[in-house]
């Protein structure tokens, strides 16, 4: 329990840190390339839906649909996601995949040997059979059939 409780801290840590560096990544990179086709503030992006839509900030008039800044939080989502899936999660995959094919192959090779121990054991037996269905009731110190109570 206090292990998964460390590992989850950790993560919790590191994604405030690595939120940090998305941020950067969309303010100091996509947002100037976005800036290249129009305003560098994602948020200045907006639709009037009930005008008159007149000012910025407080002073406001009418009903803005701010799609800039949802535009700007689904990039740092999809980066974030990229990141975390290509630098943690697929590594992490691939490398569990290994562990397991290794697991199994070791397995298999267990299975195999005891396989191959129990046809030995059967070869036995039937040798054993044989032997006795050729008429060697009698043991070799003389005494009687195996398991005749002497």
């Amino acid at each position: 329990m206090r292990g998964n409780v460390v590992d989850l801290a950790v993560a919790v840590v590191i994604g405030a840190a690595f939120t940090n560096i998305v941020n950067s990544v969309v303010e100091g990179i996509i947002n100037p390339l976005v800036g290249a086709f129009g305003t560098q503030n994602l948020d200045g992006y907006t639709s009037c839906l009930k005008g008159p839509c007149e000012g910025t900030g407080d002073a406001a008039t009418g009903v803005r649909i701010l799609w800039g800044s949802v535009l700007g939080a689904t990039l740092q989502f999809v980066i974030t996601a990229a990141v975390v899936y290509f630098l943690m999660v697929l590594p992490m995959a691939k490398y569990l995949a290994r562990v397991e094919a290794r697991r199994k192959a070791k397995e298999g090779a267990h299975e195999v040997v005891e396989v191959t121990e129990l046809e030995v054991l059967k070869e036995i037996r039937d040798a054993l059979l044989a032997e006795r269905a050729q008429g060697g009731s009698m043991r070799a110190d003389g005494g009687g059939q195996a398991g005749d109570g002497r």
